[in-house]
């Protein structure tokens, strides 16, 4: 907490346990490196498959944050063990893994989600390969997160789920360490993490899986090209050669050694950052070639008038030299590929006057909280003029003043309100702690930043 007491209009009002206030940024022209740990989406994947090898592993630079640590928590269950490796880096330990034995019978054990997607529909295709009763739970947001998908499609496997007709969490898989069915359909117009959720244990079906999507498109298509490459990097066959479906045969694999790269979506709002402020940004270890859909903010910061220069040192984002967000063209941007950007580039718009469109990210309203109601809510409390439409988000107007900004037990939407508070005074975000879920210190990894950007940097 930053202080005990901010202005809003003429009334002083207490910060809650909790609350943050956003730091407001007046000067221009700094420059900050920003190292940012390990991709969650790659971390949590490498872990599972880690868990399905046939020898150990090791995983170098994860993420060690609450999603991953729920991960090793849920594999751990189900009998993996985990050993940390130190290496004196800020992120924290390299991992051992030595895989679950499936021919034990856990009886019945209970695996905690807390809000991870990863874990809530990964999981549970992985107890479908022990014999036990694993019983699946969360977080008060994680019980209303789409999971039907999933169920139906073990179901469908001949593994026993009772989730008490809700299609939701809490539920029990009841399973006997073998999957016998081969063909599948499912619809995953509402994740392509139910997609994933199927192909990371594919290969230890007993007769592998033939995976088909039927219904409307699958939002966040780059996810899925994620899976496929981590599979073919450990070893994996796969054959994805025609639209929307996957065959993997049954195969085994040999423990392996990665490294994962950053959070390359983790890196948004501190690029996002140098827009605001004029400044430079620079986050090292940028792939040259990725599947993450953070590459995007190399096509979409150039729309806010940055620059954008990927070097071995990194990706360099750099501001617009003036002020002047109300010279920043009309955006109307497709952001299916890479909903998860949505929020940090919401924010961006809701700083300029300009009208602009977030669209293809309807998928949104299942994440961590219906995140298009949230923007438009919180955008609106600080005076914006926002409104969803069928499948996004419209601005129409930029926020006009500060105020508590509710996070919903969402990352992202926290670190949203970070983005405003530099251009807006007493934005107040509220639970900022759940930036723990992918990104630990949050709060002081931008402040540090801030703080180089006024070293460095010129008053206005």
């Amino acid at each position: 907490m930053r202080s005990e007491v901010c202005i809003l209009g003429s009334a002083e009002v207490a910060l809650m346990p909790g609350d943050w206030l956003a730091p407001r940024f007046v000067a221009r022209g700094g420059h900050a490196t920003v190292a940012v740990p390990g991709s969650k989406s790659l971390t949590n994947r490498y872990l599972l498959l880690a868990a399905l090898a046939s020898s150990p592993s090791v995983i170098h630079a994860p993420l060690h944050s609450r999603d991953s640590a729920l991960m090793i928590s849920a594999l751990t269950s189900l009998g993996a063990q985990f050993e940390e490796i130190e290496t004196g880096s800020v992120f924290g330990p390299d991992l051992r893994v030595t895989p679950l034995n499936r021919a034990a019978n856990l009886g019945s054990v209970s695996v905690d989600v807390g809000l991870a997607g990863t874990v809530m529909r990964f999981v549970p295709t992985v107890a479908a390969l022990v014999s036990g009763d694993i019983h699946f739970d969360g977080d008060a947001h994680a019980r209303v997160r789409p999971m039907g998908p999933v169920i139906d499609a073990l179901r469908s496997l001949g593994i026993l789920v009772e989730d008490d007709a809700r299609g939701a969490l809490p539920f029990t898989v009841s399973a006997s360490g073998s999957v016998a069915a081969r063909e599948l359909e499912i619809d995953a117009s509402g994740s392509s993490q139910f997609v994933s959720a199927l192909l990371l244990a594919a290969s230890s079906f007993n007769n592998g899986l033939d995976l088909q999507h039927v219904g409307a498109s699958i939002p966040s298509m780059p996810h899925i090209e994620m899976t496929v490459d981590v599979l073919r990097s450990v070893g994996i066959e796969v054959d994805d050669s025609q639209p929307n479906r996957w065959i993997i045969e049954p195969q085994t694999f040999e423990g392996f050694e990665v490294t994962v790269e950053p959070d390359l979506s983790n890196a948004g709002p501190f690029l996002a950052a140098a827009v605001v402020t004029g400044s430079r940004v620079n986050v090292p270890l940028w792939p040259a070639k990725t599947t993450q859909g953070g590459d995007h903010w190399k096509k979409i910061l150039p729309l806010f008038g940055a620059s954008v220069e990927l070097t071995a040192e990194g990706l360099t984002v750099t501001g617009p030299a003036e002020d002047n967000l109300s010279a920043l063209p009309e955006i109307d941007l497709d952001l299916s590929e890479a909903g998860e950007l949505a929020p940090t580039v919401a924010a961006l718009c809701a700083l300029s006057p300009q009208p602009s469109t977030l669209r293809g990210i309807a998928h949104l309203r299942g994440h961590e909280t219906d995140r298009l109601a949230a923007l438009t809510t919180e955008f609106n409390k600080l005076g914006a003029r926002a409104e969803e439409i069928e499948d996004g988000i419209r601005i129409l107007g930029p926020v006009q003043h500060g105020g508590r900004f509710s996070t919903y037990a969402d990352h992202r939407m926290a670190t949203a309100a970070a983005i405003i508070g530099l251009a807006v005074d007493n934005v107040i975000v509220e639970n900022v702690a759940t930036t723990a879920k992918t990104l630990p210190n949050f709060t002081g990894l931008w402040e540090t930043m801030l703080e180089n950007f006024s070293s460095t940097g010129k008053a206005d």
